[in-house]
Order: structure tokens, then sequence, then C-alpha cells
């Protein structure tokens, strides 16, 4: 329980540890939650290594790990094992080999596997702010299941970093909630914005009519929703309730182009569970009130979602076949990402009053070689988005509109926003 705020900086002090004390307890065949993204704490990863001979066959579970493996040093390799919600680069070399393991999971539904004990977790290493006057530390850039975890690890233990920014919204934890605190002060990763391309840019043409005035987007990661946000100069009152947002949705609100106004849930408040970017964007962050983050069982909850209306939710996919199936999750057979949160927010825009789910792709890959848009999808990948959940698919070619058509009708409309090097192929293959 949170303790009396006299009480609570005698009780930090009582559990400020050494990152090698902080780990102590772990031992073999223990399970633990780290925090992912920009907020993994990378010393209290560091010292779980050091002792990796005597807590051989330890599992760490996480949503998505940036940089390199913090596990794949020759002290650790292969005596702690990765448990991945979400594949990144840190631990996809791991999955690919089989020497991980990677759990297809809808992004909401991760907290609710954490308290239900699937797994049941010994530990959660997290990183958050240091502690305001009351006591509260903020898990700053993501929050994602990591409040989950601290309410179902039989211990919890923090790193304390000042260059966490503290982010609003659900998600403190109080000096009490914890059970080890290290301070150690480190870099935040950070993703420069991606460069806009002709192609991104073309895409964008076509999508940024697809947003009504008042709209709510979703946005994920990379060029293609920075050439949108890049396009919506002169709009305004758009609002944003996404699972990540990046500098684009800063310059957004800096710039009037977001100001939630018309939003129908957290009206007036950018929500999202995790951020990725500059050291620009986290120091815009830090006690922001316009933006809130949340857990990952509410953000891309459909129902939280979905009572925005005019909800616009853009996700990306590796490829689209001509029934409208979506791969987004790996290339063939080989895991490169994870299920995350595009059916939630795919869902929750189809539900939304005057919503729009969109998946917008290049239309090529390789440098032109492949086609995205495909007859059938490659042996061994993952569906993750059904046909019947996919109502818009945008290319730099054009708008395929496939809510209620026939799978006939689905192809004729793929293969017109498809490569034109491809169509012919395309066609024959479809028996067009």
């Amino acid at each position: 329980m949170p303790l009396q705020p006299s009480a609570w900086r005698d009780d930090y002090r009582a559990r400020l540890c050494t990152p090698a004390q902080a780990v102590a307890d772990l031992g073999p065949g223990d399970v633990v939650y780290m925090g992912g993204n920009a907020a993994t704490p990378r010393v209290l990863a560091a010292a779980l290594a050091e002792r990796a001979d005597q807590v051989a066959g330890l599992t760490v579970g996480h949503v998505l790990l940036l940089g390199d493996d913090p596990f794949a040093t020759a002290k650790a390799r292969g005596l702690i094992q990765h448990l991945s919600w979400f594949v990144g680069p840190a631990d996809r070399k791991a999955v690919v080999e089989g020497h991980a393991r990677y759990v297809p999971c809808h992004l909401s539904e991760i907290p609710g596997l954490l308290r239900t004990a699937n797994p049941a977790l010994d530990a959660a290493l997290l990183m958050v702010s240091p502690p305001d006057k009351h006591g509260f530390m903020s898990l700053g850039v993501e929050v994602m299941a990591s409040l989950a975890a601290a309410e179902a690890a039989r211990r919890v233990i923090v790193q304390v970093n000042p260059k966490m920014p503290r982010v609003l919204g659900n998600s403190f934890l109080h000096v009490g909630q914890v059970h080890r605190i290290i301070e150690a002060e480190q870099p935040l990763p950070e993703l420069p914005p991606p460069e806009v391309g002709p192609v991104e840019r073309a895409i964008a043409e076509h999508l940024v009519p697809l947003i009504p005035h008042g709209a709510t987007l979703q946005l994920g990661i990379g060029a293609i929703p920075d050439a949108v946000i890049g396009q919506l100069e002169g709009r305004n009152d758009l609002g944003v309730h996404s699972e990540m947002i990046s500098d684009g949705v800063m310059r957004a609100v800096e710039a009037g182009i977001v100001t939630g106004r018309f939003k129908t849930r957290h009206r007036r408040k950018v929500v999202t569970t995790f951020a990725l970017g500059t050291r620009e964007l986290y120091d815009w962050l830090d006690s922001n009130p316009v933006v809130e983050a949340h857990p990952c069982d509410h953000t891309n909850d459909i129902l939280v979602a979905s009572e925005n209306a005019r909800l616009i939710a853009i996700n990306s996919a590796i490829s689209v076949d001509l029934s409208g199936q979506v791969n987004s999750d790996s290339i063939g057979g080989r895991i490169y990402s994870g299920v995350g949160g595009q059916v939630d927010f795919m869902r929750a825009a189809a539900r939304s009053v005057g919503g729009r789910p969109v998946i917008a792709i290049p239309s090529t890959a390789s440098g032109g070689r492949h086609s995205r848009i495909v007859s059938v999808l490659a042996a061994g990948a993952g569906v993750v988005t059904s046909r019947a959940d996919v109502h818009t698919v945008v290319t730099e070619y054009g708008v395929a509109e496939l809510w209620g058509k026939s799978l006939p009708a689905r192809a004729e409309s793929l293969i017109a926003i498809a490569h034109p090097d491809f169509r012919d192929a395309l066609a024959r293959e479809a028996g067009l």
C-alpha cells in the first residue's frame, strides 16, 4: 500500500541498493517481466546477465526490446531465455533460431494474461522517473503491461532514471509498491524521424482525403504516418488515440493540427501507451497535461477506442493477399514482429461512428523486386488481420475499398492499386 507522504522518503532510502543486490533474489526457472521499447532498464538487465550462471533457465518476458540483446553476452547466452509478445531487434535473431519463444497475442490482452498468472511472474523489472513529492514514479515512455506486471509480480524492482520523463495518466507506481530500487542514469534510446520519400508522400496524398474533419487518429510508426501528418497542414481539431506516438504527433500538437477538441473519449488529450522518438519528444512529454499514457488494455480496448467517433486507424503490413488477408508479423514462416495492436484498432475503427480501418503499404518491397500485394500469402506467413476485418487498403497507386465486396471484386480492387509491373501476373493468378 502507498505510504503516508511523510514516510515514503525513508522507505525509498531503505529500498535503495546496487544493481547486483536488486536482482540477487532471482533464481533458476524464475519468470521476469521487463519493460521494453525506450523504457528497458538496461542497468538491471546487465546485472541479471552477470548472474546468468546462477539463474540458468530464467525467462524474461517483454513486449518489444530495442537495440542489442542484453542476454546475448558470452556469460548469459543460452542461460536466460526471451519470452516475447512482440519481437524486436534485440530478440529477433533468438526467436528465428529457436532460442526464444514468441507468443502471438493482441496487445490489448497482454495485461490480462499477466493478471491471470499466464505466466506467473516472480519479478517485474521496470524503469521509472524519480519520485514526485508524493512518492509517485512515472513509467514514462512506456506503460504497456507494466502496471499489470507490477500488480502480478511477487517482487517489483525499479531503475530510477532522471532521464525518464514524468508522463501523466494512469502511469504511476508509488514507492510503497516496489521492493528494490536502484538509481542509474541512462540515455533513452532515440528513433530519429524517418525519411519520407515519394512513395510515402503519394500514399499520404491518397490517405489524407479519407480523414474527415474532427477525426481521431491511430498511427503506427514509420515514414507513412509521418507523411500523413506532414500533409495535414491547414487541418485543425484532429485528435489522437493511439498505442504509440512519435515526433510527428508532437509537431502536429504544436502546430495546432491536433487539439482533440472533437474527441468523444479523453477529450483534448493525446492518448498513448508508449512513445518512441527523439530526446526532444521525451522532453516535450515531461509533465505535459496534453498527453495521457495508459496501459494497453485501455488504449487498445476495442470498446474504449471506438468511443472516439471518426476513428481512423492507419496500420502497415508486410503483404496483403487478393482476398484481403493481412500478414504483418512474419516473412514467410520467419517471425519478424508480432500481432501488436493492429486488430485491436482495425476493429475499433470499424465500430467507431464514422470511423475507418486502413492498411497503408508501399506496393513493392526489396527495391521493387517483390509485390506486397500477392495472390496468396507466402507459405508459413501469419494472418494477423483477417479478410473480414479489412475495409480499406492504400498504396501509392490509389485506394482499394474492400468492405462488402466479394472475393473477385476484392481481387480486382487490389490489383488496381498494385505496382503496374505486377498487375498482369496477379490478374492471371486470380483467374481474372
